[in-house]
């Protein structure tokens, strides 16, 4: 019989997370940073010939389970695509990744999250992300780590898919074609991308939840 447990032990699931995805970058993440530099990355998927966008595809969504330098790989689709095109497929890498992890915790994680944290733990962590989810989740795609853990509890939590799927949308696309741009202007500093990645998603979910308020 499941424990119902203290509201702090939600932490206790946002570690469990947290270490599942640190675990393989810790073990292998030097070794696929080497491999997939940019202009490897462009070489493994050259080597897809007119499937090279969805190799691309491939790496960002397995990157909820391997440690993929993601904005590598979204830039050398931008060397490769342009920034338009490739700016596309990237942020759709990114948006099927963070549905995978979502629709695959959301379907199979809810027992093992309820272990772990326990009812009143899990309660806790679905009003939060009933509530705040949509900032949050928008917020967490530009940053390392983040995006996997954020989309995975969202999925535990049962966050509501329409915006759930709203608002991984605002983050991927600002994300996916800043980077993609890097790659297509040949810029080596990731700067202003970061700042582009992690400032729009604020004003498009603002526009989108305000609307969504006002209806």
């Amino acid at each position: 019989m499941t424990s119902p447990r203290g509201p702090g032990a939600f932490w206790a699931l946002i570690l469990f997370i947290l270490i599942g995805i640190i675990g393989p970058f810790l073990v292998w993440g030097a070794a696929f940073d080497q491999t997939l530099s940019l202009e490897g990355t462009r070489t493994w998927l050259g080597q897809y010939g007119h499937w090279a966008w969805a190799a691309g595809m491939a790496l960002l969504m397995s990157d909820i389970v391997l440690p993929i330098p993601g904005t590598v790989v979204m830039s050398a689709l931008g060397w490769m695509y342009g920034w338009a095109w490739g700016g596309l497929i990237a942020a759709a890498g990114s948006f099927l990744s963070g549905l995978l992890a979502y629709a695959l915790c959301r379907g199979l994680g809810r027992p093992a999250a309820r272990w772990i944290a326990g009812e009143v733990g899990l309660a806790k962590g679905e009003a939060f992300f009933a509530q705040r989810g949509g900032w949050v989740v928008a917020l967490s795609r530009w940053a390392p780590v983040l995006p996997e853990a954020v989309a995975c509890l969202a999925g535990l939590t049962r966050m509501p898919w329409r915006t759930f799927v709203l608002s991984l949308a605002c983050g991927s696309l600002p994300l996916g074609f800043a980077f993609a741009a890097i790659g297509h202007l040949g810029h080596a500093s990731p700067t202003w991308a970061i700042a582009l990645s992690a400032s729009v998603p604020i004003l498009l979910w603002g526009v989108l939840w305000r609307r969504w308020q006002a209806r």
